[in-house]
């Protein structure tokens, strides 16, 4: 130990309780990356201590981590993870330790800096993506796999970031010729034509959360220059009947508001070459009263056949912040509730009564 280090650990043992075992001191060599590290105040540090229950004190370029054995040396891994992620150019926030910790393997730390199970990584033009849960690195290595995939769960998980930002590369990577992003325009009944503009400014309200992932991952310049010369393209559902989709990667978004027949015919539009996502959440169905969701039709239909792959994300796997997640999950407490309670309605509860009586009972 050099002679700084050694000065910087014995102010960070002083600096602890008395009576406590040993704190874990790891070390950093790049104060410039330690910052970036550690986040604005510390908040990286912060997300550690609350979710893992350990201490982090900090000096300079070290951090000493005080609680159980367990999860101070889940942490250190963690740490030596995002730092070498910033090495590598990267940028790290909170939602990046959070993923790390939720792949973090307590068990397997015998070679520093590294996650088990690994996650995926996508490389696009602006930046490197990384999986930030486990469910996501499944999905990315599903794509990888098959050519159709399904992608289904609550908001807040990256099905549709995840599909958008894998397409992109593949395209930069030249795997594929087009890019072609479509959605239903549930609100205008699927009915464009009377909306004002050309076909862009018809379907671009539906299709932003698309462009947004577009922009971040190959930046303005290259979607404004791909959509002009028809790499990359906008196609409203309405539109995709007749077509054959070769050299492309296809993406459907908001695919719960499909009906089987949309569905049907939206799959069966895959050419030679090309892959499909497929993403929806199954609790934001907007379509018309008596119109069921071709969806999960879909999804059983296609059960086990080769080249087919089905991702279904949990409330659990929300990235975005831990408050949406929250949110979810107390959505989905109040729609079991109301349906316990429409099940024990007096309605309900007279028609199940009624039921028992005997064809001859009824109607006298």
């Amino acid at each position: 130990m050099t002679r700084g280090r050694a000065a910087t650990a014995k102010r960070l043992e002083t600096a602890q309780p008395s009576g406590g075992q040993e704190p874990l001191v790891v070390y950093f060599d790049d104060i410039g990356l330690v910052r970036d590290l550690f986040g604005h105040y510390d908040a990286n540090l912060a997300v550690l201590e609350e979710q893992l229950g350990i201490e982090a004190v900090v000096n300079g370029n070290a951090v000493a981590l005080r609680g159980p054995r367990e999860a101070c040396v889940a942490a250190k891994v963690i740490l030596e993870h995002l730092y070498n992620r910033l090495a590598q150019g990267e940028t790290i926030g909170v939602g990046d330790v959070t993923g790390a910790i939720r792949h973090a393997s307590v068990s397997d730390t015998s070679e520093p800096g590294t996650l088990k199970p690994k996650a995926q990584q996508i490389k696009t033009r602006k930046r490197v993506i990384t999986a930030r849960t486990p469910a996501q690195s499944a999905y990315l290595a599903c794509l990888e796999k098959n050519d159709l995939v399904f992608a289904t769960g609550p908001a807040g998980t990256g099905k549709t970031y995840l599909a958008v930002a894998f397409a992109a590369a593949a395209l930069e990577a030249g795997l594929c010729d087009r890019l072609i992003l479509s959605r239903p325009a549930v609100e205008a009944g699927e009915r464009l034509g009377f909306l004002p503009g050309d076909m862009r400014d018809k379907v671009d309200p539906y299709l932003r959360p698309l462009y947004d992932a577009l922009y971040d991952t190959l930046g303005s310049e290259r979607v404004e220059r791909g959509l002009d010369t028809g790499m990359i393209e906008i196609a409203p559902l309405a539109f995709m009947r007749g077509r054959t989709l070769s050299n492309a990667m296809v993406i459907l978004d908001e695919a719960q508001n499909c009906t089987a027949v949309q569905l049907k015919m939206f799959l069966t539009r895959l050419g030679e070459g090309s892959k499909m996502i497929v993403t929806g959440d199954p609790t934001q169905v907007d379509l018309p009263k008596g119109q069921d969701s071709g969806l999960f039709e879909a999804i059983e239909i296609l059960r086990g056949i080769d080249e087919i792959g089905h991702i279904a994300f949990a409330n659990s796997d929300v990235v975005r912040r831990e408050l949406v997640g929250r949110i979810v999950e107390a959505y989905d407490r109040a729609g079991n509730t109301d349906r316990s309670k429409a099940a024990h309605s007096p309605a309900n509860t007279l028609a199940e009564s009624d039921s028992d009586i005997p064809e001859s009972g009824k109607n006298r």
